[in-house]
């Protein structure tokens, strides 16, 4: 619950500080003091949008910081997560927006992003204000509203029936992919299977381009390959007798001789001929590897035409398929795999077809489950804004929830009533939800935004309100003005019904009305005070007879007012009366107020 809020330069009010009651807490203050201001504070502190506007003029920025006590575990647990801690088992929450904007948030100590305190508001605070009741009028929030009063019993099959509905859309969406694409899959397929058959029926094998290409080179060069050997070898080891011919290992030899005579004379030149014998020893073995070389030479013409015509269909496979015979087997490998993938279409449009019909008999259980547990809560929950509307004084008014469903050709098969209806659906379920109003007996039913005056659409509306607050499980409500357009006896039952909320929760309310302050714990009032230059505004809890005069103010709009004081203090003693009954006795609930 909220220990403390404390404001700084938030549009009228420079410093104040709210400390709510553990119990009820009503806020009242005179029109433009800065009620509202202060749940905008609040809103900051629960992730709110940060407006700079807010900022009050000549401050360089609003700070708001909030202190709460008992916080629930998954709060803690967020805290724990974005690096922060409590303050003695309390949880400080601190927002900063700066007058160009910028925005700042903390949680235990810890900088975080705005998100973070969003995150935490549903399990720290509810607010209900008249936004909130307009917001209600849409069926699908009424939807939603109902859903959280019926609690587990509508939330858990629900929470499996959006994963069921959510698995259904992804399978539809994978075959309609299928289906409508299955034209140009199949001629991905043919495609595919072309090339296999053609790199197959050529079967290349890796390197095979490289080593083709060196011996189509050799056998149409034969002739020219074998006369450059037989030359180069005459050149080196001539089969001559006659002196003319002279060949290199002959010249070798004579120089080496040269030298020879003279190494005694010079180690020099015995080195330079030492390494003529090892160059004529290597010329020789040249001359040995040309005079055979010719016998290596193929020149069959054959074999040519082979070999080209070979190169011929490796050329048509690497124009289509890749530059190289390697790029041409990696392609051939990626087909194989993809054309298997295409090829288990069929398996896969089986298996797709039958999970959805799967999925189409959960969701019909499922939505059977959701529908009937919303409908018990429809009639408990009709039967609790019933109630609130008699003391609310409508009387004769009733609401009701209609749950009402469409039937579908291309809907869910669902159990209802005994038999099985197929139903449209969507993602919450196969239900249509609306609340409902009549005024007075015998008048029809009708949607409460069409079924209601001003005055009693507020009335309504609250009594919702109440019966939705009852069932949070939030440990603060927080209610702004969802008293408007209510006076006289249904104001002072207004004020009872939020005292009984107080028993079981932190209820915040800031109101106008001096029956509903009446009931309050604690009574805070927004003072506004104005030096001729600048206004501000600040928070004051009222005592025994500051209070009666605030009330006497809120009664008869002027102060020193004795017979609106008097009522006051019989609006204060009917309120102690229904906190604290006398024992044997029943709370004052059919005794009247003046308004």
């Amino acid at each position: 619950m909220i220990e403390e809020i404390r404001i700084r330069g938030l549009g009228v009010i420079d410093d104040a500080v709210l400390e709510p009651h553990v119990g009820f807490t009503a806020l009242t203050g005179e029109t433009g003091a800065g009620k509202t201001l202060v749940l905008t504070g609040l809103g900051l502190l629960l992730g709110g949008r940060a407006d700079p506007g807010v900022v009050r003029p000549g401050s360089a920025r609003a700070e708001v910081e909030g202190r709460w006590a008992q916080v629930p575990d998954g709060v803690v647990d967020r805290v724990l997560d974005a690096g922060g801690d409590l303050d003695d088992g309390a949880l400080v929450v601190a927002r900063t927006v700066a007058g160009e904007g910028r925005s700042r948030a903390f949680v235990g100590g810890r900088s975080v992003p705005a998100s973070v305190l969003a995150e935490m508001a549903d399990d720290l605070v509810a607010v209900h204000g008249q936004s909130d009741q307009q917001r209600l009028l849409a069926p699908s929030r009424q939807r939603a509203a109902l859903d959280r009063f019926a609690g587990d019993a509508v939330l858990a099959p629900r929470s499996a029936y959006r994963e069921a509905y959510n698995r259904l859309r992804e399978v539809e969406r994978e075959l309609d992919d299928i289906t409508i694409h299955g034209r140009e899959r199949a001629q991905e397929a043919d495609l595919l299977r072309h090339g296999l058959d053609e790199i197959a029926a050529v079967q290349p094998q890796p390197g095979e381009g490289e080593a083709l290409a060196a011996e189509s080179s050799r056998l149409g060069h034969a002739e020219a390959l074998r006369e450059a050997a037989e030359s180069a070898h005459a050149a080196l080891r001539s089969d001559a007798d006659t002196a003319a011919d002279i060949d290199a290992l002959a010249l070798l030899a004579s120089a080496r001789r040269a030298l020879e005579q003279q190494r005694e004379h010079d180690a020099v030149l015995g080195g330079l001929a030492d390494r003529l014998a090892d160059a004529a020893a290597a010329v020789a073995d040249v001359a040995a590897d040309l005079a055979s070389y010719p016998g290596t030479i193929d020149a069959d013409p054959l074999r040519l035409a082979a070999v080209e015509e070979r190169r011929a269909a490796l050329a048509s496979l690497t124009r289509k398929y890749g530059a190289t015979v390697d790029d041409v087997l990696a392609w051939s490998e990626r087909a194989a795999v993809r054309l298997l993938e295409l090829d288990a279409d069929d398996e896969r449009l089986d298996a797709l077809h039958a999970e959805r019909e799967s999925l189409r008999a959960d969701l019909g259980r499922l939505a059977g489950e959701v529908s009937a547990a919303r409908s018990a809560a429809a009639e408990r929950f009709s039967a609790m804004v019933t109630a609130e509307l008699v003391e609310l004084a409508m009387p004769h008014a009733a609401v009701s929830v209609d749950v009402r469903h469409l039937e579908h050709p291309d809907g869910v098969d669902v159990a209802l009533g005994g038999g099985i209806r197929r139903l449209a659906f969507g993602p919450s379920g196969v239900d249509e939800v609306e609340l409902l109003l009549s005024p007075h007996t015998g008048a029809p039913a009708r949607p409460i935004a069409k079924g209601a005056s001003g005055g009693e659409l507020s009335r309504v509306m609250l009594a919702v309100e109440v019966v939705f607050a009852g069932s949070e499980s939030v440990p603060t409500l927080v209610f702004d003005e969802v008293d408007a357009g209510v006076g006289g006896r249904a104001a002072v039952e207004v004020g009872r019904r939020l005292a009984r909320l107080a028993r079981s929760a932190q209820v915040v309310v800031v109101t106008h009305l001096p029956q509903v302050a009446a009931f309050a714990d604690r009574h805070v009032v927004v003072v506004k005070s104005d030096d001729g230059t600048v206004t501000t505004s600040g928070l004051a809890a009222l005592e025994d007879d500051e209070r009666v005069a605030e009330l006497a103010r809120m009664l008869a709009g002027l102060e020193g007012s004795s017979s609106a004081r008097a009522h006051a203090e019989e609006l204060l003693a009917l309120a102690a009366e229904e906190r604290n009954p006398t024992p044997g006795t029943r709370p004052a609930r059919t005794r009247k107020a003046r308004a």
